[in-house]
Parts: C-alpha cells; sequence; structure tokens
C-alpha cells in the first residue's frame, strides 16, 4: 500500500508515510511538528481560554480531533422557517466547509518548521483554522477564490487524502468552501497569508449568544441577548419584555438582566425606568 502511494523510496519511508500513518507516541517524541492545536476563547481575543488542547498524531488522527473539537464546542444556531411549527437546529459553520478547511491545512502546510502546527480557534464572532508556512506558486488569497490550478505543497499528502476521499486535485477546495458558507447564508471565508502561517477565517451571519461564561446562560438570558444585538442605542427593560410577551414577566426579565450584568454580557445605560440595555 505504502509503495503503491509512492511513500516508499530506496526501501526507506519517506517522511510523508509518517505524516500520513505514524503513530502518535511515536510521532510525539520525533516529529513533533505533527501537533493540533485548538482552543475555544472567551470573548474575541486570546486573553482567555474556556477549552485548550494539543493533541499528537498522523493527519488522519489530527482531521477527526478537530473535527470531533469542533462539534463540542461549536454552537448550534436555531431558525424558524415559514410554514414549520418547529424550530431548525443547523450548525452555525457548515461542516463540509470546515472539514475542507481542515484537510487543506494538513495538506498544505509547512511540515519542515519544527515548532509548526494546524489551529482551530474558536471565538465568540469567528472561526479560524490556521496552518504554519505561506502560499506558494504565486497564489494569493484572493486568487485561491477563482479558477485557479491545484498546486499542492505536499503533493503526496494531497494524493492520499484524494484518494480517501477527503479532497479533490483539481484546485477547487477554496471555491467550495465559498459556495457552502454563501449558501448557508454566511459570508464568503476570508483567507489570510502572513506571520509565518495561513489562516482560514469563517464568519456568522448573525450573533450567537454563548452558552457558558463563567456558569451556565440560560435560553431565556440568551434569547435576551439575541434582541440586544443590532441595537446600538439598546432597549429598555419594557421593552424586552414586550418582545418576550407571554414567555416571561417583567420581574425575571429584570432578574435576568441582572444575571447578564453580572457576567459581563450586558450592561444598563441611565437609571430608573429610563435605563437601557445594550450588549457588552
Amino acid at each position: 500500500m505504502l509503495r503503491g502511494f509512492g511513500l516508499v523510496k530506496d526501501g526507506r519511508l519517506l517522511r510523508a508515510a509518517v505524516v500520513l500513518f505514524g503513530r502518535a507516541e511515536r510521532i510525539e517524541a520525533e516529529l513533533t511538528q505533527c501537533l493540533l492545536r485548538a482552543a475555544r476563547f472567551r470573548g474575541t481575543d486570546r486573553t482567555e481560554f474556556l477549552d485548550n488542547r494539543q493533541f499528537h498524531g498522523n493527519a488522519f488522527e489530527l482531521l477527526l480531533k478537530a473535527e470531533r473539537f469542533l462539534r463540542e464546542n461549536l454552537p448550534i444556531a436555531g431558525r424558524v422557517t415559514p410554514g414549520l411549527f418547529e424550530r431548525i437546529d443547523d450548525p452555525l459553520y457548515p461542516p463540509a466547509a470546515l472539514r475542507e478547511a481542515l484537510a487543506n491545512a494538513f495538506c498544505h502546510r509547512d511540515y519542515s518548521i519544527g515548532g509548526g502546527s494546524v489551529a482551530v480557534g474558536i471565538y465568540d464572532d469567528r472561526l479560524e483554522v490556521t496552518s504554519s508556512g505561506s502560499l506558494h506558486f504565486g497564489l494569493t488569497a484572493e486568487k485561491l477564490f477563482g479558477p485557479h490550478e491545484s498546486l499542492p505543497w505536499n503533493p503526496l499528502i494531497a494524493r492520499v487524502f484524494y484518494k480517501r476521499g477527503i479532497t479533490e486535485l483539481w484546485g477547487r477546495g477554496t471555491i467550495k468552501m465559498a459556495e457552502l458558507t454563501v449558501s448557508a447564508g454566511l459570508p464568503r471565508p476570508e483567507i489570510e497569508d502572513g506571520g509565518g502561517c495561513v489562516t482560514v477565517r469563517f464568519r456568522p451571519s448573525r450573533y450567537v449568544p454563548p452558552r457558558r461564561v463563567g456558569r451556565d446562560v440560560s435560553e431565556r438570558q440568551r434569547e435576551i441577548l439575541a434582541l440586544l444585538d443590532g441595537k446600538p442605542s439598546g432597549l429598555a427593560l419594557r421593552e424586552i419584555h414586550a418582545q418576550m410577551a407571554g414567555k416571561v414577566t417583567a420581574r425575571q426579565v429584570r432578574e435576568d438582566l441582572g444575571t447578564l450584568r453580572t457576567l459581563g454580557l450586558a450592561h444598563p445605560e441611565g437609571h430608573g425606568r429610563g435605563a437601557r440595555w445594550r450588549r457588552a
């Protein structure tokens, strides 16, 4: 099998064979750049972690671990479809687009960088997939979203991923990501080449309230946060209560707002009945 993949030369395994099929314990000791870093951050910067993990292993193992981490940490965005009584819950980002970004990261990263890795970062306002190295062969971020030749930096790894049905060899990976996100109502992914790495950045089409910030955030509190989103002038307590009519009392809204203020997720401006609440 390894000979068929072109991963053996003169009777010796190539490094691509280790990257693709090596055992995790040997890789951690001898090829430390076969690393996945995965983190869920609080807020929109890297000041505080909610979850932070590192995994060593071959590319297939790391791809599975990255997908599992995303399933465990990404919120679900609910939507109501006209004519249906039930809410439909969709992943915040299309799983197929995320898988494409991850597969590209493992295929095209620079494995010669000893401290390199593939990284997955989840923030409140975006998701980033970062890989060590830079774009090659004259490719730019903008060119990747137009027709272009498939020019993998690691052709042996890319070929095995193709034969496993994970990627294609026609240079359509980034175009496919754009099609999937746009069809899901999201902005086109952003690609940034700089600082010794390539970053693919996904952004949601709307604010998704957190489920946990130091403690669990209730569904009612998440609904209040969603109401406050996109309201630069804020909402008064009575306006929030009116939009949640039939679901909650004014006292419960007041208590929820107090909790959100304590958690640093919302704050009032003004005093008494004239106070207007804004999302922090």
